[in-house]
This record gives structure tokens, C-alpha cells and sequence, in this order.
């Protein structure tokens, strides 16, 4: 895929996030040169809580031909492999799973809209839409690597970056209702050491699979994901716990919505139907399967509360946009500590 990434047109410009529209036009006089400038509409969308993503069309939105902008948020390269989230662009692209990507500038990228609308919160429970979303996350989970995987998922590494650049920005002055640096390591110790154990399969990850980054398209019956920051490989149960962990919400973190085990093992049986399909086994999925990954997806889903904790600890010292992220991260942290000793005790087959 370096290749590729070689290939991909980069801007040389830097656009500036509280006027953006002149750098934007500047783009889009390479980008859509048979646009004249004085016809071009941009709508913002404010659903992302780390960028700025604008919309840039002539006619409407959701014409073809829509070029969407997004800015890169603050100090977002300290946990965003910029190089990593190109590839990944290409790699979903070029399975028919996401959209093209046109062009990277000194802040952002430029690529493809996605017809359709972001997915509503109360759609994640009607049957009829998660079972898109399980059979779609499946698909992804079904793309064979161009390469050797990594013996390890790069998740622990992460999380250890992660737990250093929180420990870089602590200090003895006010106190602070995240958990300390002592305990935040040996809980990550702790987490490796059990979820090692977990034999989930290593498989290519949205990893952030909120409501705001899956388009529902109505009229074709279907859902695609977009936004490939965290997108990598990675174990199969924590892309499918980190999607169930975001039923409860982003702005108002809310557990009770998390999904019921009924829910969930629906979910898992559409996923599994998908999954089997697609990398070419018999379709048929027995009840003893769905429990060995409900198990699974409950030890994992604590490993996305975990990461998104620590995120939200980095975001609160670094980001620019106006999101309460300690209050974030308490409510990922509280969640986690609440369902750790019943997900630990869950046995693995």
C-alpha cells in the first residue's frame, strides 16, 4: 500500500479552521476545476467531536461529485497515524467498503460524500438496520490482509502510548477525578494479561464505529462506514464491544441503552452469517458459536472503554473544540470498573 499512498495527490497548502472557505475554494480549483467559484456551497458538519468536516457542492449535498474537507483537530497527531489513515482510506475503497479519497493537504484530507444520512441513535436498535451493520462490519472483518498480519494487534501499544502521553501531561496541582497514572497501568497490565487469553481472531477494524461514522442510505437499503482514523487491524471482538459500547452515546453518555444480551446475540448471529459468507465457510451458526463470541465481545468491550478513557484524558488537555471530555472519559472509566469483575469471570470455551 506504500505505493498507493506515493500515489495520492498532496496539496501543499494549509487551510485555517476559523476562515477555511478561501483555502477550501484553493483546493477545489485542482480538485473540481469545472467549478466556478462563486456557485460553490459548503455545509458544515458538526457531528465529529476531534475534526471539521465541510461539505463542497454545486448543486445539492447529495448530488454525486460532493467533495467533503476535513480539517485535523488539534494535536490529533499524537494518537492519529495520519500515513496509517490513508492507507486504510484506500484499503476500504478498494473493497467497494468506503469511499475514494482525493487528495491530502498540509491539515486534512479531501474525499468522496457518502449518500445517505449519519444513522440516528434509535436506529441502532431496530432489527432490520443493526443487522446491516453487523453484516457489514462482517464484510470489513473479512478482507484479507496484502501482507503478514502482526503477531500482536497494535491496540497495546497504543494504549501504553497513550497511558505515557497521560502520565507526560499529569501533574501534583488540582485534583483530578480520572484515576491516577499508578492505577490506569496496572489496570492496562491487567487487561493485556486477561484479554491474551481471549482467543479473538486478528482482523482488519473500523475500531470506531459510532453512530455518527455509519451513513444509512433508505432508499438503497444499505449502510457504509466512514471516518478511518482509528481504523487498523486488530482483535475482532474489540471493534465489535467498541460498537456496542457506543449504543450509550457520545454527548450524554448513557449504559443503560447499552444493548440487551438478547440484542446482542441477534447482532452476533447476523455478524457470524456475514462473516462465514464472506470468507467462504459453511453459513450455518450454531448457539454454542454466539456465546463463545458474546463472551468475547463483553471481555473486549472493557479494552474499548479503556482506550476511549484514556483518548478523552489526551483530548481534554490538547483539543480546541468545546466537548466536556473528563466528563467523557469518568463516564468510559466508571463503566469499566463497574462490569470488569463479571466480564473477567466469564468463562472462556
Amino acid at each position: 500500500m506504500d505505493s498507493a499512498k506515493n500515489q495520492l495527490l498532496h496539496v501543499n497548502i494549509h487551510i485555517d479552521e476559523n476562515e477555511p472557505r478561501r483555502g477550501i475554494l484553493d483546493l477545489l480549483s485542482r480538485l473540481r476545476p469545472q467549478w466556478k467559484a462563486e456557485d460553490i456551497q459548503m455545509k458544515t458538519f458538526t457531528e465529529g467531536i476531534t475534526n471539521q468536516l465541510i461539505g463542497c457542492y454545486v448543486n445539492s449535498v447529495q448530488e454525486p461529485g460532493c467533495v467533503l474537507v476535513r480539517l485535523y483537530g488539534k494535536m490529533t497527531e499524537l494518537y492519529v497515524n495520519r500515513d496509517r489513515e490513508v492507507e486504510m482510506f484506500q484499503v476500504f475503497h478498494a473493497h467497494g467498503c468506503g469511499p475514494q479519497i482525493y487528495c491530502s493537504f498540509q491539515n486534512g484530507i479531501c474525499y468522496e460524500f457518502v449518500r445517505g444520512t449519519v444513522l440516528d441513535d434509535e436506529l441502532l436498535r431496530q432489527p432490520s438496520i443493526y443487522r446491516l451493520i453487523a453484516a457489514e462490519m462482517a464484510r470489513i472483518h473479512s478482507i484479507r490482509p496484502t501482507c503478514a498480519l502482526p503477531i500482536e494487534p497494535p491496540l497495546w501499544k497504543k494504549l501504553s502510548r497513550f497511558l505515557s502521553l497521560v502520565q507526560s501531561r499529569s501533574s501534583g496541582g488540582a485534583q483530578s477525578p480520572v484515576p491516577s497514572f499508578e492505577t490506569l497501568s496496572a489496570e492496562l497490565d491487567s487487561l493485556k494479561r486477561h484479554l491474551s487469553q481471549t482467543d479473538s481472531p486478528t482482523v482488519l477494524c473500523h475500531n470506531d464505529l459510532l453512530t455518527k461514522n455509519i451513513i444509512y442510505n433508505h432508499k438503497e437499503g444499505m449502510v457504509k462506514f466512514i471516518d478511518y482514523e482509528y481504523a487498523d487491524y486488530n482483535y475482532q471482538a474489540f471493534d465489535i464491544g467498541n460498537h456496542f459500547n457506543e449504543f450509550a452515546g457520545v454527548n450524554d453518555v448513557n449504559y443503560s441503552l447499552y444493548p440487551s444480551q438478547d440484542l446482542q446475540r441477534d447482532w452476533l448471529t447476523a455478524y457470524l452469517e456475514s462473516y462465514k459468507q464472506s470468507t467462504g465457510c459453511e453459513v450455518t451458526v450454531t448457539e454454542a458459536e454466539v456465546t463463545q463470541l458474546y463472551i468475547q465481545v463483553c471481555k473486549f468491550s472493557l479494552a474499548s472503554n479503556f482506550f476511549w478513557g484514556l483518548w478523552a484524558v489526551l483530548q481534554s488537555h490538547y483539543s480546541s473544540i468545546d466537548f466536556d471530555f473528563q466528563r467523557y472519559a469518568m463516564a468510559r472509566f466508571n463503566y469499566y470498573f463497574e462490569k470488569k469483575a463479571e466480564y473477567f469471570a466469564l468463562p472462556v470455551s
